[in-house]
């Protein structure tokens, strides 16, 4: 009997591990009227980052429009860029330009080896004077130079009005809420040694910006679930002993 409850165990505990997920590394933060927040996640084999404005205010001018996220990875691991697509649609003032799943990645840059607010690594739509045409994720220029610049294809927030704001806003393509990144890493690194999470708005380093905070992840719904039916399978054969 003792035998049987090995095993049965040890089979529960096997799926148990083959159903874990490892849960994304969520940052959030925010400043005044000002919010924001960035997801890591392993998805396959790919690094996925989606970063987002969450503020429900209006987006009246360029400082409120959030342009780059610096992270820090340990080891500064080299992280090879492959997609980047909107997770809302782009406009042009109250002009509809393009809806959310449009390749964006020749708007939006990667870059490690930094070393900005304690990071080593940042995405970014605009230049601030570190990212270069070199940088871009693969895909068409879709406005301006080719080259990060100024706050376009930047993100405005949740609660935006396309009709409102000043020339630097209304002249510019703006991406509503989100864009979700697809990056390689070239050797494995785990998703809890990221850290050092800065929010940058507008188009300079010494415009608004703010430290994210890590936020405490949660097993996945079908490991606990699995995890319990383990435990009562294990109950129920001592009973029966």
């Amino acid at each position: 009997m003792r035998s049987i409850f090995l095993k049965s165990v040890s089979a529960l505990s096997f799926v148990v591990s083959m159903h874990t997920v490892a849960a994304p590394v969520l940052f959030t933060g925010n400043s005044g009227a000002l919010a924001a927040s960035v997801s890591f996640d392993i998805v396959g084999t790919q690094l996925q980052v989606v970063l987002s404005n969450t503020s429900t205010g209006d987006v009246l001018v360029p400082s409120d429009v959030l342009t780059a996220v610096f992270f820090n990875i340990a080891g500064n691991p080299l992280l090879i860029r492959n997609s980047a697509i909107s997770g809302g649609p782009t406009y042009l003032g109250p002009t509809n330009v393009s809806g959310a799943g449009t390749v964006v990645g020749g708007e939006w840059a990667y870059l490690n080896g930094l070393s900005q607010y304690s990071a080593n690594a940042g995405i970014s739509s605009s230049g601030l004077g570190v990212f270069g045409p070199g940088d871009l994720f693969p895909g068409p220029n879709l406005s301006g130079p080719t080259t990060p610049n100024g706050v376009e294809y930047g993100l405005a927030s949740a609660g935006d009005n396309p009709a409102t704001g000043n020339g630097g806003i209304l002249g510019e393509e703006l991406t509503k809420s989100s864009v979700s990144f697809l990056l390689t890493p070239v050797s494995p690194f785990d998703l809890s040694t990221i850290s050092s999470v800065t929010f940058q708005y507008g188009t300079a380093l010494s415009e608004g910006h703010f430290s994210g905070t890590p936020r405490r992840s949660v097993p996945e719904p079908d490991t606990l679930a699995l995890a319990g039916l383990a435990l009562l399978a294990a109950a129920g054969i001592r009973r029966r002993r």
